[in-house]
This record gives C-alpha cells, structure tokens and sequence, in this order.
C-alpha cells in the first residue's frame, strides 16, 4: 500500500509540474500551423455534427472534439458564438488547457507500463522521462493531436499486452482490444499502421510465454516453420477481426453527412462513355455516404504515399529520406535520455529485452516507409516505449541487486543525477519546446539549420515578434513575411506581405511592397522548400543577401530604410 501511494505521489509531482509548464509556455506562444483550423473545425462539428473539414484535411476528429468541447459549452453560455479567426486567442488557451486530458492519460499509462514490465520504479523512471522531455512537453501545450495518439497507443499496447492470452474469452482477446483500436484510428491516422506492429509483437510474445510456439523436440527446420504457421493461426485472425472491429468504430464515431461527394461526381461524369460510365453516374449521385471516416485515412494514405519534401542538415530534399528520422531522433532527444539508454545497454543488455523494446524495434524498422518528414513528432511512440523499456530495465537492475541475483545495475546516483539534468533541460529550455535540441547538436540556437517545421518554427512566434516590436520599433507598423496560420500576423501594428506569391518586379522589390522600417522573415522560409514559386526563390535569395539587424526566436529582422 505505501508504493501505490508513493506512485500515486510521484505521479501527482510530475504531472502537476509539466502540466504548469505547458499551461504557461502555452500562454507564450502563437498559434500553430494546423491550431486554427482544428479550432474551427472543432466548433464547427459541435454546432453541425460535421466533420467534413476535418476529413478534407486528414485529420481525425477524436482529440480536436475533446478540446473544443470546453469552448463549445462557453459559447452556449454566453449564448454567442465565438468567431474562429476574431476570437482565436480567447478560444485556443482554452483548447489548448483541454489536451492536458491526453497528457494526464499518457503519464497514468506510461506508469502502468513501466509498472508492469519493472516495477514500482520502473513506472516512476518512466513517468519522470516522459514528463519532462522538451519534445513531448512543447506538444503537450498546443491543441494538436500528437499527444492523443500517443496516449492512445499506450492505452492500447497496456490493455492489449494483459488482455491477449491464448485462453482468454473472445470479448477480452479481440473485442475489447478492438474498440481501443478503433479510438486510436479516431485520434490520429498512424494507428492503423502503428497498432498491428504493436498487435503483432505482443501477441507472439504472449504465445511465447506460453509456451505455445515451442515446436515438438527434434523437430526440422521445416517442421518448426509449419508449426509455427500452425501456432499463430488464432493470432492471425484476431488481428484480422481486432482490425474491422476497429474500422467500425472509427466509422461510428466520425458518422457521416449523408450526402454525395463532388469529386466522385466529377469523375463518373469525366468517364469515357460505355458501360462503366453508364454504372457510376447513377452510382456516384446516390451513394450519399459522405463525409466519413474513410476520407480521412485515405487522404492521409496518399499524403504518405506521395511523400513529402524535407530539410535536413542545412540541405532540402525533394523527396523523403531514409535518414530522416534516425538523425531527428539523435538531434531531439535530451542527452540525459540518451545517456540513461546506453547505460542500460551496457550493463545488462538483457533485461531490455521487454515485450516494449519489441515494438519499439519495429517502429524503429518501420521508419523508411513513414515519408512525411515534418516533425519528430510521427515517431513519439517510438521515443516513449524507449523510455519504459530503459526505465523498466534500470529498475529491474535494482531489484535484482536486492535480491542477490545480480550487482551489475546502473548506479542510482547516476540516475538520479540525469533526471536531475532532464528536469533542468525541461526549465531551460521554456516556452519552446517544440524548438528543443540537444547539445550535442549545438542546442536549440543551431535547430534552424538542422530541421524545420515543427521540428523548429511551426509558426508560433508572432506574440514574440509583437513584443519585440513593441520594445525596438515603438509599436509601429512591422511587415512581416510569415511561415504559419496565425491571423494574429496581420493585426496591426503586424502586417502580413505575402512575398512567396506577390508579382515579381525586380530581384530587391521587397523593399517596394513593404513601406515599413523593418521586415520581419520567418526563419521557416530558409529551411522549407526554396523554389515553390519563382516570386519565393528571388525573394529568398535576396533574404539571404542581406544583413539581419535582429532577431526573435522564430524570425530574422531586416532594416529597408531609416
């Protein structure tokens, strides 16, 4: 009784501080690249039960209906509704403070797991690790759905590791995990290939550890590959019905409009003429099934499969590459978490060998097929089931030196001396999180060089810029080329001048379309692609001719006239 009450306390510390920190960064920081939207589109499927700007966009609605929800009920007291663009920043504290609710749930299953895999301590390393990564800690404030996902994976892979047993009943085994699966889809796109890597891993190693793959003594090469076929037989088709159980629950939760869709309209109708034609006319103004959920994952199923350009190293690529994401993570996770990882591989690589590190490893060989490379944040379950593996493997070390079954542990004054240093990254770097990178890569001041997108600048810095500008230019009227979705860059004294699309007159006509002292340019403009437009690629080059006289976090200051 006096460990769950020591987690419970644990728990309560950590989850406290690093909501106080998201809570207070979030009050620092503008919106963000996709916030506006969820925002409208969240009201917008309160008041309507719509959600087809959020399939549009690829977007499951789960986490953006949680954090609108908040607002949703203000506007029904106040008997007004809230104007997405005019009353952004009264409405995104308030979604944003709502996404703490994923936050909370990722730190209790973050426990649990840890818990389960190395005890008491293993839970409390793996909450203390996950609670004050700058990363997860920067999303953690912002009203995205990163965070949901992964709460939602956690939840899953927890109930799906203690639920799947050969001799459990069918609604433990397939139905319950189902329904979770389902959730995680409504959260976030990825589940649907990051939980069947989950399903798989633990499922086999719940068969292991019950002895059900062991082949028959003497068996062949060929014997032990037929039984193993053999043995995972029910695995396979759980798996499969856990899937549609899932698909059905995503489709019942997003629903539908009921009503036709344009686009397949427009393509029966542009068919060449013969009996194909003839069928899908009719067929294509009937099917009054749209908008559901399948818009969604099929957007995000092309996005992926078109892939995405991306910044890496001071270098852009068109397309995506293989070492995208094991660079990112070598760059933006803290050292300390680092430095604990290989300590436990180095004292007893064994007790890492945890059903997590399993999934874990196949996320990680996963990582060449997932081609949208904007932001570490599409490997976040990767980088937290890491961390309750090292966490479980460094507790397990304990317990086996209270037992005498081993001395080789990882020094407890080490531990503690790297959560210490963790707990002080998490401070130092404040309210930007999201522009967090390690030391070893140079700290955040080298971030824009290394990464872009919400790697970095995701368009958040417009409150920064305005205080600068309120202390350096005395208010007045500030031009500013913009990376971002943040209708506050156009309320004065800001004015938003759209160079990347603005005729081109001649290589320095910046000058002319902006009438004020100085410029301001997102630092996202010399790390995202560099020609997308011909008016994009002159202004760039002549940005980076000159001579910033200034600069905020996420913006260079130029001066075009006295």
């Amino acid at each position: 009784m006096r460990g769950r009450w020591a987690d419970a306390v644990w728990l309560l510390v950590f989850g406290l501080a690093s909501s106080a920190w998201c809570l207070t960064a979030a009050t620092r920081l503008g919106a963000t690249f996709d916030e506006p939207l969820y925002v409208k589109a969240g009201l917008v499927n309160w008041r309507t039960g719509s959600n087809k700007l959020l399939m549009r966009a690829g977007t499951m609605p789960l986490p953006v209906d949680v954090q609108t929800l908040p607002a949703y009920l203000w506007e029904r007291h106040r008997g007004q509704p809230f104007d997405p663009v005019a009353d952004l920043d009264t409405v995104l504290p308030v979604c944003r403070a709502a996404n703490l609710v994923f936050w909370w749930l990722l730190l209790v299953y973050t426990m649990r797991l840890g818990r389960t895999f190395g005890g008491a301590w293993g839970g409390r390393l793996a909450v203390a690790l996950v609670a004050c990564d700058p990363n997860l800690l920067g999303h953690a404030a912002l009203a995205t759905t990163d965070i949901a996902l992964l709460a939602s994976m956690m939840v899953f892979i927890y109930h799906f590791h203690h639920n799947y047993q050969p001799d459990a009943g069918w609604t433990r085994r397939v139905l319950f995990p189902g329904v979770l699966y389902g959730l995680a889809l409504a959260t976030k796109a990825s589940a649907m290939a990051f939980v069947p890597q989950a399903m798989l891993v633990l499922g086999l190693w719940s068969l292991a550890r019950a002895g059900v793959l062991t082949p028959p003594a003497g068996s062949s090469l060929r014997e032990k590959g037929v039984h193993l076929w053999h043995a995972t037989y029910q695995l396979r088709k759980d798996i499969f019905v856990i899937g549609l159980i899932g698909f059905i629950t995503v489709f019942v939760y997003c629903g539908s409009d009921w009503g036709t869709e344009p686009t397949f309209i427009k393509w029966a109708d542009g068919l060449p003429e013969g009996d194909l034609k003839r069928v899908m006319t009719p067929v294509s103004r009937d099917l009054k099934i749209f908008t559901n959920a399948g818009e969604g994952l099929l957007h995000q199923i092309k996005h992926n499969f078109r892939g995405h350009g991306t910044y890496l190293l001071g270098r852009w690529y068109d397309r995506a590459t293989p070492a995208y994401f094991p660079l990112a993570l070598s760059m933006k996770v803290p050292l300390p978490a680092i430095v604990l990882l290989l300590a436990a591989l180095v004292v007893h690589p064994r007790r890492l060998l945890l059903p997590t590190a399993g999934v874990a490893l196949i996320l990680f060989a996963f990582l060449p097929n997932c081609r949208v490379q904007i932001g570490i944040r599409f490997v976040f379950t990767l980088m937290v089931l890491t961390y309750i593996t090292a966490a479980a493997a460094v507790a397990r070390g304990w317990a086996d030196q209270r037992t005498g079954a081993s001395a080789r542990v990882v020094p407890r004054a080490l531990v503690g001396a790297l959560l210490a240093a963790l707990v002080a990254t998490a401070a130092w770097v404040w309210p930007n999180g999201l522009s967090y990178f390690n030391q070893a890569w140079g700290g955040s001041e080298t971030g824009r060089f290394l990464l872009h997108d919400s790697n970095y600048d995701w368009g958040q810095g417009v409150p920064e810029l305005r205080a600068w500008n309120d202390a350096h230019n005395d208010g007045r009227p500030l031009s500013v080329w913009y990376f971002g979705s943040d209708p506050a860059v156009s309320r004065p004294p800001l004015e938003a001048v759209h160079l990347s699309v603005l005729p081109l007159r001649s290589a320095d006509d910046a000058v002319t379309y902006c009438p004020t002292k100085y410029l301001a340019v997102s630092v996202s403009h010399f790390s995202n692609n560099p020609a997308p437009f011909p008016q994009h690629k002159a202004r760039l080059e002549w940005a980076r001719g000159q001579t910033p006289v200034a600069r905020t976090t996420y913006f260079l200051i130029y001066q075009l006239r006295d």
